[in-house]
């Protein structure tokens, strides 16, 4: 059997816990009634015996405590709340174990901000994951040798599994149990608890607010001017003119403070104001994408398409009760 070792950190989302132990449960269970037998020991591991969690709200008992478990098969990482750093030091004495435990063998797999944890092992260092796209920027500030995936809803790379935002865990569960258990039984799980399987991107889901956590004053000048002149043809080289900073060394400067370059920016603060008007407005196509500054229809599906994972029209259709309607 594989042994699956759920934390149970401070500052945990309980559901990221509970949800895991039910759902590897029911596998378990269809594995027995298919007179198979189960594929996963799953228990709940934590730093003490009983761990209380959302302000008091709810208190996990754990199966076992971190000191008295020698070895596991996979280590998973629920998702995380509160101040990433904060939360961190609360549960630095799982740091070590978890490094130990990936030297002997288990894998490792982080739901959502619990890439947080993962990458404070220094386990990631030079390698991608994925986490919430809301918390994309900080991720990167305080683990700059991660590279971050930050449209995927799950990233897999020698032995280490991370999911993005919110509900995206679910995904990596089926992924998890498709490649311990069968792909038949990935999808019967995926249909008993209605999970969209094979969900590949959260990009849809990004709503873009500009990395403004830095110490950059003209370069955070610079990101307010693109917000508001988004639509009147700008280029590096005004920016650069308006704020009085060569080209190169502007371009330097706005990708280490923004991790984006600035066509980048412009082109992700266009993409953003024309979600907001397919979503709540009856324009066309054509009358939003000429009033965020595009005048190539090409050119405007082909950036909405890379930000969004959609196409223009697609995307008014799913979010525009309008046009459901």
């Amino acid at each position: 059997m594989k042994q699956i070792s759920i934390l149970v950190p401070y500052e945990a989302v309980p559901s990221t816990i509970l949800d895991p132990k039910a759902i590897f449960t029911v596998v378990n269970q269809f594995l027995v009634n298919a007179g198979k037998e189960p594929v996963f020991d799953i228990q709940l591991v934590g730093l003490t015996e009983k761990v209380t969690l959302s302000n008091g709200v709810i208190s996990v008992n754990t199966d076992t405590i971190i000191s008295n478990l020698e070895k596991t098969d996979l280590i998973i990482i629920p998702a995380l709340s509160g101040d990433m750093k904060s939360t961190i030091d609360l549960n630095a004495d799982f740091i070590p174990w978890i490094v130990n435990q990936y030297k002997k063998g288990a894998e490792v797999a982080s739901f959502c901000l619990g890439a947080f944890l993962l990458a404070s092992t220094g386990l990631l260092n030079g390698k991608s994951c994925s986490t919430h796209w809301f918390s994309a920027n900080e991720f990167r500030s305080m683990f700059p040798e991660v590279s971050m995936t930050e449209g995927s809803i799950i990233t897999e790379i020698e032995g280490l599994y991370s999911s993005g935002g919110a509900t995206s865990y679910l995904n990596l569960m089926l992924h998890i149990i498709e490649k311990y258990a069968g792909r038949e039984i990935s999808i019967m799980t995926a249909k008993y608890f209605a999970i969209e399987i094979d969900r590949q991107s959260q990009s849809i889901f990004v709503m873009f607010n500009g990395q403004k956590k830095h110490e950059d004053e003209p370069i955070k000048q610079a990101q307010e001017f693109i917000e508001q002149n988004y639509a009147n043809g700008l280029s590096v080289d005004i920016l650069a003119d308006k704020f009085a900073i060569g080209r190169r060394h502007f371009e330097r400067r706005f990708r280490k403070a923004t991790s984006n370059s600035p066509a980048e920016y412009i082109q992700r603060v266009k993409v953003e104001a024309a979600k907001k008007q397919l979503e709540n407005t009856s324009k066309n196509i054509n009358e939003v994408m000429y009033e965020v500054g595009y005048a190539d229809v090409k050119a405007f599906r082909t950036a909405f398409k890379k930000a969004t994972g959609m196409s223009p029209m697609d995307y008014k259709h799913k979010y525009n009760r309008q046009a459901a309607a």
